[in-house]
């Protein structure tokens, strides 16, 4: 399965009763498709507010995203959390829907083993045909999986890739021991130039909403071996990069494609939109 290098962790639109906005679901994704030129969109996860949407209202977005996208793009579903009988049943509902693949995110609050990571990924993997992205990101999962944790996992034939948020050194390391074809993808916009040069294959962005035409020419220009020109590409977006995540995602980005024309709501508690002053930096971003 080819998920491409750019792909788009979508904000989940909600309208005035914070509810999700089905119109505008469609219209951004048409958006993040044509214009940004997302290679695959994640649907419910962290930027989709996974953790207040519902069970119902994720597969109802798995099954929209998917009907709407109509091949245009893959789309992976965000299936994880930190119970893995959980996990499992929504990975398997989510496989009827016909997605393309699930990223499952390290289990969170439980703190568990190493070993206890790797059973957990391994009990959805046996129960699905879907092709896996695991998802390391210690900054919201207080455990980190560790690079070895991963290669045993990139054992297992459907999982498939894995985006790190952990150290450039671990990222490298998985690379250089990872079996042929398992991909590495950076979850960290400011990264991602970085964890490709040391053999990152692409980055699940949230600053793609905004200028996914521009990372993607960036990717292109450091794949042609322009390395210069590619890293003076990522430092002009750097900005974009750090300012997004002033404040706790996807509160930002909310506020900035509303600015631009996106109707894509508010956030839901306990997330809260930025002050007037964040506000006013956010706007800034866009000029």
């Amino acid at each position: 399965m080819e998920f491409g290098r750019l792909i788009t962790a979508m904000v989940t639109p909600f309208d005035n009763q914070g509810n999700i906005d089905w119109e505008q679901t469609a219209r951004l994704m048409d958006y993040l498709i044509e214009e940004q030129k997302s290679d695959s969109l994640v649907v419910s996860g962290t930027t989709g507010e996974s953790p207040t949407l519902t069970d119902e209202e994720k597969l109802k977005l798995f099954e929209f995203s998917v009907k709407h996208a109509a091949g245009r793009c893959k789309i992976i579903a965000g299936t994880g959390s930190n119970e893995t009988a959980h996990s499992v049943n929504l990975t398997r509902e989510a496989e009827k829907l016909g997605v393309d693949a699930a990223l499952l995110v390290v289990p969170y609050y439980n703190r568990p083993s190493q070993e206890g990571i790797y059973r957990h990924f391994e009990a959805i993997a046996s129960v699905t045909k879907l092709p896996i992205i695991v998802y390391n990101v210690p900054s919201r999962t207080v455990v980190s999986m560790s690079a070895e944790t991963t290669l045993r996992l990139a054992q297992i034939p459907n999982i498939v890739a894995t985006k790190e948020c952990a150290p450039l050194e671990q990222v490298a390391h998985i690379v250089y021991n990872a079996p042929e074809g398992f991909k590495v993808y950076s979850g960290d916009d400011s990264a991602a130039l970085p964890a490709m040069s040391v053999g990152g294959y692409g980055i699940i962005s949230v600053a793609s909403h905004l200028v996914g035409v521009k990372m993607k020419q960036m990717i292109q220009v450091f794949q042609e071996g322009h390395v210069q020109e590619a890293a003076k590409m990522h430092q002009e977006l750097l900005p974009m990069f750090k300012g997004l995540f002033e404040c706790p995602n996807p509160v930002a980005v909310k506020y900035a494609l509303n600015e631009i024309g996106y109707a894509v709501g508010t956030v839901r508690l306990p997330l809260v939109p930025p002050t007037e002053e964040e506000g006013e930096r956010i706007r800034k971003l866009l000029k």
